[in-house]
């Protein structure tokens, strides 16, 4: 029998405990030493493995994956063991056992497997897999535990995304328990909207709602009556998976409603009920792009002092080159579809402006989309739209080599390797929308906060990540929305992406100031000389990285940490601890919209101790953040005084806000991409943009329904001092007959009512719906002066508003309120006519 050597230094490898020492004995690598920022983090990490909870941040491409399975090996041969390497979803094995295979580390996907028992494998599974309330691996009081003695965390950011979802109850509308929990708590949500109330029984769209904490401790024995019917019905998968980790403590439950679910969670995932998971000897998280290292310890419990001081090589300098690019922040007037096009013309290889036939090699494009109907804008151009349950085979192809063309990803922005020649061009059209009902209601209740900015870039950053695996990969960048351009021209924004990525930013910013008001052509030079790999920029490139630094010092706020040990004490019986410590956090934060939040929680504590005071740390936060809870006794209602200069106005709020030309132009554009027709989750967004574009034109602006608990209208803009546009937004409407049905035009006319009620002063009211269609069903009644703004007139407006933008940016006149007011007459966006022309009569 011939000798098989492979087997005589397999148990050398058992016994080595340094990584690196690990890497060099393996007998299948396929190269023959680390990188040199992996060996870095391996041996700091080496240093300090006896820190239960370490963040090892490493740049996109820079090897994190093997990293990863280093110091899982590592931690077996030392004698920690089981352990579990754990990635976001599916898809994402298969590449990790495939690098795993690569170098020769033995894994296993099943959690049965003797091998991974005894410490001999290392187990491959997602996030999913452990963290669930009927989890493999034990539930406290509900299942026996397996110990675990190492935890791999890949993908950070995705597993605290994962951890939001799986320790969240939801039954979907179509459920018998959702029907019997908005019965039980009806006249609460009527109290928080009685509109979005009404629109919730009827089945409507409805921005999402929260119960309010006093109603959910008054009755909390009802609610688990309701819900433990359902606790055995395996068919529930949502609820199923996630009721032991809320059931003994309804009390505290944070309960929301959207149309499609209810949702059931605490203020922050219970791990402790996954002891495989919060007792692990060893846990360790791999990202390149979390900004907060807070949220590891708020989400997954975390021990603060270990997650401040996360693992990193010496140099950021270890990314591929990446030109990054946003058309409309270097001309807001280029047209997106001729961007596209051109995005279509590289992956055939006519890379120069003109040319009908290739002339350059032909290229991968990749666009990552949020949507199916963002994707449907890539239809006529592109090769393939996928989503990830069928995305597999081509992202082989791309990977292997092969030439696809121009391949659309829907709502996959992170977890998917594209290296070299696999994706040349990146394209990074609209970002995500938040998708729990809770998450959404976070999101618009912190936006324009530093939380709400910071996760918009991160998920801009972790799309850019997929085209580079090494540092000697590169791929062009071109960001599509006006949001995401932003991110770009703000310094304030741009502080937000990683070190080595914003030295990119900073670079390409460079030459887009060269190109600034330029057209097309001028970009696609600047692609040419970067996909050409010109030796002068590869140069200027490398030096732009050479010296970055990552950031040393992770950013842990008092108030995350408080929130964690806040909720860890309410769990423990010690309600006064709890709402002591979660005060104290809330007093470090400095910005009104994030604190009036964070108080919203802490009434939630306080109801169930002091239930006075938590009405009035609520009308606190009202008064600070319109988003959140209405208390049971409403804030009085603020004056709205009309402009009586309105271009004095429009140009005191623009010099405000914008301090160059082409932010200011990709600020007013911004405003229309938010509004989309047909999306129930953009809703509350598309109101959120009419009250800016309120102020945008000099007009007082407010949102009465979201401000107020008595069925106010959407958006109300003071025109003048005597004359108010009662505006109800509609944008959500996605049926085949557009017309205005009876419960539309009744939330119109209710809101003309307390229009009359509680602003007595207008003299004049212009009804105003915000609709797909403007022709009124057969049971519905509107005032006869009714406008209608169609998509077709929001399109004109649009044109009349971005005319108005582009002539204050080109004579740089945006603070002269002369220059604003003849502008605004010019555009017909002046008071007495801004309604009239923009929008349309009722068909009759």
């Amino acid at each position: 029998m011939p000798l098989d050597l492979k087997k005589i230094n397999a148990g050398k490898i058992t016994r080595l405990i340094q990584p690196r020492d690990i890497f060099a004995a393996l007998p299948d690598k396929p190269w023959p030493r680390l990188r040199p920022e992996q060996g870095e983090v391996l041996k700091s990490w080496f240093d300090r493995r006896t820190d239960r909870d370490l963040v090892i941040k490493l740049n996109t491409g820079s090897g994190k994956t093997l990293v990863g399975l280093l110091t899982a090996q590592s931690s077996l041969n030392e004698g920690v063991g089981p352990a579990v390497y754990l990635v976001p979803d599916t898809f994402l094995i298969k590449q990790v056992v495939a690098a795993a295979t690569e170098v020769g580390i033995t894994v296993t996907e099943d959690p049965t497997d003797q091998r991974f028992l005894s410490n001999k494998a290392i187990l491959i599974a997602t996030f999913h897999r452990l963290i669930n309330g009927q989890s493999t691996f034990g539930v406290r009081g509900y299942k026996e535990v397996i110990p675990l003695g190492v935890i791999i965390v890949d993908d950070a950011h995705a597993a605290l995304a994962a951890a939001r979802n799986q320790f969240s109850a939801i039954l979907s509308r179509s459920d018998t328990g959702y029907q019997e929990l908005l019965e039980l708590f009806a006249h609460d949500l009527k109290h928080q909207s009685p509109k979005g109330y009404s629109d919730l029984a009827a089945g409507d769209y409805s921005a999402p709602l929260r119960v309010p904490p006093k109603a959910i401790v008054d009755r909390a024995s009802a609610t688990l009556e309701i819900l433990r019917k359902y606790k055995n019905d395996k068919k529930l998968r949502s609820f199923y998976f996630s009721w032991p980790f809320v059931a003994d403590h309804i009390s505290l439950s944070v309960i929301t409603f959207t149309r499609g679910s209810v949702e059931i969670k605490l203020p922050c995932p219970h791990v402790d009920l996954v002891p495989s998971f919060a007792l692990a000897d060893r846990r360790i998280y791999l990202t390149a792009t979390l900004d907060d290292e807070g949220v590891l310890v708020t989400e997954l419990g975390a021990r603060p002092d270990d997650v401040r001081r996360p693992i990193t090589p010496e140099r950021a300098s270890d990314l591929g080159d990446r030109l990054i690019l946003a058309p409309l922040s270097i001309n807001p007037n280029l047209s997106e579809t001729l961007v596209r096009k051109m995005a279509r013309e590289f992956a055939d290889g006519v890379c120069k402006e003109g040319e009908n036939a290739a002339t350059c090699t032909p290229i991968n494009v990749v666009v990552l989309v949020p949507s199916d109907k963002a994707a449907a804008y890539w239809e006529p151009y592109a090769n393939q739209i996928l989503h990830v349950t069928d995305m597999a085979p081509t992202i082989d192809k791309l990977s292997d080599g092969e030439h696809v063309g121009l391949v659309v990803l829907v709502n996959k922005y992170d977890g998917v390797d594209l290296p070299h020649s696999a994706c040349r061009l990146l394209i990074i059209d609209g970002i995500p929308a938040a998708l729990g009902p809770s998450d959404q209601r976070e999101a618009a209740a912190l936006i324009g906060s530093r939380t709400f900015e910071a996760r918009k870039v991160q998920r801009i950053e972790q799309g850019m990540g997929r085209g580079i695996r090494d540092v000697e990969d590169y791929c062009a960048v071109l960001l599509m929305t006006r949001d995401a351009a932003l991110t770009l021209r703000s310094e304030k924004l741009r502080s937000l992406y990683s070190p080595a990525t914003r030295a990119q930013i900073e670079l390409s910013e460079m030459v887009s100031e060269q190109i600034e008001n330029e057209g097309l052509g001028e970009i696609r030079k600047a692609l040419n000389v970067f996909l050409q790999r010109d030796e002068e920029w590869v140069g200027t490139s490398r030096a732009a990285l050479a010296d970055v630094e990552y950031e040393k010092e992770g950013r842990i706020s008092e108030i995350s940490v408080a929130r964690r040990r806040a909720f860890d004490k309410s769990i423990a019986g010690d309600i006064d601890a709890a709402v002591t410590v979660l005060r104290s956090g809330i007093d470090s934060i400095s910005d009104d919209l994030e604190k009036g939040w964070h108080l919203e929680e802490l009434a939630s504590y306080q109801q169930l101790i002091e239930p006075l005071a938590a009405q009035k740390t609520l009308s606190a936060a009202r008064g600070l953040n319109s988003g959140t809870l209405k208390p049971y006794v409403s804030p009085p209602k603020k004056a709205i005084k009309g402009p009586a200069l309105q271009g004095t106005s429009a140009a005191e709020y623009l010099a405000a806000t914008y301090s160059d030309a082409n932010t200011l132009r990709l600020g007013f554009g911004s405003i229309f991409d938010n509004i989309s027709w047909g999306l129930e989750e953009t809703a509350s967004l598309a109101e959120e943009q009419f009250r800016l574009l309120g102020l945008h034109l000099g007009f007082s602006s407010i949102r009465p329904e979201k401000d107020y608990n008595d069925g106010g209208p959407d958006n109300l803009w003071r025109l003048s001092p005597n004359v108010d546009a009662v505006i109800e937004l509609k944008t959500e409407v996605n049926r085949n007959d557009t017309s205005i049905i009876k419960s539309e035009a009744g939330q119109l006319l209710h809101s003309l009512e307390w229009s009359v009620q509680h602003h007595p002063e207008a003299t004049k009211r212009i009804p105003v719906l915000v609709h797909p269609g403007k022709s009124l069903h057969e049971k519905a009644q509107l005032p006869v002066d009714t406008r209608i703004i169609t998509p077709q007139d929001l399109e004109g407006f649009r044109d009349h508003v971005i005319a108005f933008a582009n002539t204050l940016a080109s004579a740089k006149s945006w603070t002269n309120a002369h220059a604003v007011t003849d502008a605004l007459k010019t555009f017909k966006l002046i008071s007495d006519q801004v309604i009239t022309v923009h929008s349309s009569r009722l068909l009759t």
